[in-house]
């Protein structure tokens, strides 16, 4: 009997030790406080890896621990966060992160600008710098431009320059991995593929916006380079500082820059602008025409062409209806 208490009683103080002893290791570990630190995040889904990697890059000191305590724990949703200054315990921080929901705006990005136009724009929409804010996509961009897909994007009002354009380039390396998934089903293309197609599509953003014209373009497009033709197109003079100048007769003579398809075969070096997704399914998806001219209407349509003397022809009509309308207008005048 004495022997069965005497187990029993061991027993015991065994549990109570362990619970002591788990006790003091959880006030240990919230003892660990999360430093007092202001910051506003994106958290791309709710598992324990990526709100531990958020943190990280956001400043905050993680330790392996934290992913076996967060097991017992429902994780922050899919979102943005704003997190207060005020230094917490860790459990208590992990916990009221639940409430940290960062207030949102939608911005938007057109295609057909330029980095520079893009975070100009951005800046006065988030009252930020601009200058950061180019710098951080410089810093982040592969291609110069089109890094960032045209479109409709939730950014939390809060979020600095940096956080911000890391947002942008990562939805839309999601949008392109989606595109690569549809498209490329049995050799995924490498960085050189895609800049090309990056580039081809951005031609075809600056010639139109036309969704249903654009596989039109991308048509006259590799026509012309499976030919060894020169494209001669004026929306690849539209890059940079000219991106939305009228391009002259003196500017084709002068640009002596890698973008004057004027004067050198082959496409730009690298994308003009900002795409849309519709462009680069058209450059990724040419319709299949004998074309291999077009020429802007007077409605902001284009007028397509096989031969240099179709082209020539319509060039005439278009000018010989700008003179009858001219004429009709003066004459219109000259009766009031």
């Amino acid at each position: 009997m004495r022997r069965i208490i005497k187990i029993k009683y061991r027993s015991l103080v065994l549990i109570i030790e362990i619970g002591i002893f788990l006790l003091l290791l959880f006030i240990a570990y919230n003892s660990i406080s999360m430093p007092s630190k202001k910051t506003t995040f994106y958290l791309d889904d709710n598992t324990i890896s990526t709100l531990l990697k958020t943190l990280e890059e956001h400043g905050f000191i993680t330790y392996s621990i934290d992913r076996y305590v967060l097991k017992f724990m429902t994780t922050p949703k899919k979102g943005w966060y704003t997190i207060n200054s005020n230094r917490q315990g860790r459990l208590e921080f992990f916990k009221s992160l639940h409430h940290k929901k960062a207030k949102t705006m939608y911005i938007h990005i057109y295609a057909g600008e330029t980095a520079e136009e893009l975070t100009q724009r951005l800046a006065n929409d988030m009252k930020l710098d601009a200058n950061k804010l180019l710098k951080s996509y410089k810093s982040k961009s592969l291609y110069g431009e089109a890094d960032i897909f045209s479109g409709k994007y939730q950014l939390a009002r809060e979020a600095d320059s940096n956080t911000s354009i890391e947002f942008l380039f990562m939805q839309s390396k999601k949008v392109l991995k989606h595109f690569i998934d549809d498209n490329y089903h049995n050799k995924k293309p490498d960085f050189a593929d895609i800049k090309v197609l990056l580039t081809v599509a951005s031609i075809i953003q600056k010639e139109s916006n036309s969704i249903e014209e654009m596989p039109l373009i991308s048509s006259v497009i590799y026509n012309r380079l499976a030919k060894k033709m020169k494209l001669q197109m004026d929306g690849t003079l539209n890059y940079g500082k000219f991106a939305h100048t009228i391009v002259t007769p003196e500017r084709i003579k002068t640009d002596n820059s890698a973008y004057n398809t004027y004067k050198h075969k082959g496409i730009p070096p690298v994308p003009l602008c900002t795409v849309s997704i519709e462009a680069l399914n058209a450059a990724y998806h040419p319709a299949t025409t004998p074309y291999f001219f077009f020429m802007l209407k007077k409605d902001g349509s284009h007028q397509f062409a096989q031969t240099y003397e179709e082209h020539l022809k319509n060039i005439q009509i278009f000018k010989s209806s700008n003179k009858d309308t001219k004429r009709s207008e003066n004459n219109s005048t000259s009766s009031e």
